[in-house]
């Protein structure tokens, strides 16, 4: 990979503040005034926007500071367009329902978030009369044979939650586009390491809620794309964000605005902080689970899909066979060691453990858990960089011992 997320950034017009100010100013205006009363009949038609005239119309329609904020997705993606919804589910459901009507098919990796596997095995066949057809995403025959003259999608995750299978982008972009659909790819645990719509992505969304946020304070959404397409997700008519609703406020696009320049920064040091911890349990013989380790099975292939400098991600799986045996882990780390919380959710500053199975893939059946490859003591662990590294695996070292793990 040539591209680098951090220069296309960078390379964004910076926008300043109404006086002068270094950041740009927050815009809470719920509606928008016209200078004359022909432009907005202008504006409904789409003659004019934010790209033609500057015109805006209504909060839940675009936004200037949201507006800004997509500026930014969009460069760090390397996509055309891109816009920020209120979360992470929500600009996966428009993206999937603005590209689908009722009888079309979707093509899915089995191994995705449990909310994601919900709304696709669930709530868009019995709401939206769309069928989604569940494979093995690294198994690109079984990706061919699920595919219809009425699939309009494959859907996948570029780093699987929670397994680490690692999507082959150009190879699914490949057979998706020879079937005369669209590929989206969920980036959410991989920011800046992977650029998925240079491999071949044509929608890239984003769960902004974990690293680009970063702080686990502020639920939010992205999706990156063409302009073609962010303009029929905003569509008066039958946009499916404009009339679904999932509308950001503009002050937490301005929080989210300040926190994307260092995102590479952060990016860099979980990989580097999950990178010496997964070879150290390598070494002791443990079950673990993460793409930069030689011995993953898609090693190789990540590495020839990377960003260069960022890393394999902040997030390892460590399989200790029984839930029993999961819960006694983290109940030790928590309580006698002071090392990470127990919760859900990812990408924050500080660890975030939870037991997959049980908690955030707990909507899938025994033999779909099965299926994914999620066993019953598979603990995955979002490492923070707060404190040192060498503490840090002291704390954790020491915990495995009392459980009798190494």
């Amino acid at each position: 990979m040539s591209f680098d997320p951090i220069r296309s950034l960078s390379k964004v017009r910076h926008e300043f503040g109404e006086h002068g100010g270094v950041n740009m100013s927050i815009e809470t205006s719920t509606t928008f005034t016209v200078l004359a009363a022909e432009t907005m009949p202008e504006i409904f038609m789409g003659e004019k926007g934010p790209d033609q005239g500057g015109c805006f119309l209504y909060g839940r329609h675009f936004n200037p500071t949201v507006y800004v904020l997509g500026r930014y997705l969009a460069a760090i993606e390397g996509t055309e367009s891109g816009y920020a919804t209120s979360s992470g589910i929500s600009a996966i459901a428009c993206s999937v329902m603005q590209l689908c009507s009722p009888g079309d098919e979707i093509v899915a990796s089995n191994a995705i978030y449990g909310g994601t596997f919900a709304l696709f095995k669930e709530f868009f066949p019995i709401k939206a009369g769309i069928t989604v057809r569940f494979v093995d995403i690294s198994n690109l025959d079984e990706v061919k044979a699920a595919i219809t003259d009425k699939t309009r999608a494959i859907y996948t995750e570029s780093i699987s939650n929670p397994t680490m299978v690692v999507a082959d982008i150009p190879k699914l972009a490949t057979i998706a586009h020879d079937a005369g659909a669209k590929l989206i790819v969920d980036n959410t645990f991989s920011p800046m390491l992977l650029s998925p719509a240079q491999l071949g992505a044509d929608i890239v969304v984003h769960s902004m809620t974990k690293f680009m946020g970063g702080g686990s304070d502020i639920i939010a959404g992205a999706v990156c794309a063409s302009k073609e397409f962010i303009m029929e997700l905003m569509d008066l008519h039958t946009g499916a964000v404009m009339l679904l609703g999932p509308t950001m406020d503009p002050r937490v696009a301005f929080d989210l605005s300040l926190r994307l320049p260092h995102l590479g920064l952060r990016m860099q040091e979980h990989s580097r902080r999950a990178q010496f911890f997964a070879e150290k349990l390598e070494s002791l013989g443990l079950d673990v689970l993460y793409p930069g380790l030689a011995s993953h099975r898609h090693h190789a292939l990540l590495s020839s899909l990377t960003n260069k400098g960022f890393g394999y991600g902040g997030l390892f799986a460590l399989d200790l066979g029984t839930t029993d045996r999961a819960f006694a882990f983290m109940n030790d780390l928590q309580r006698n060691e002071g090392f990470g919380m127990l919760a859900v959710s990812l990408g924050y500053f500080d660890t975030l453990m939870s037991c997959s199975a049980s908690s955030t893939s707990s909507e899938l059946s025994e033999e779909e858990l099965q299926e994914a490859g999620i066993a019953p003591g598979l603990v995955r662990v979002s490492l923070g960089y707060t404190g040192t590294l060498e503490d840090r695996w002291d704390q954790f070292e020491r915990a495995l011992k009392r459980v009798k793990l190494i």
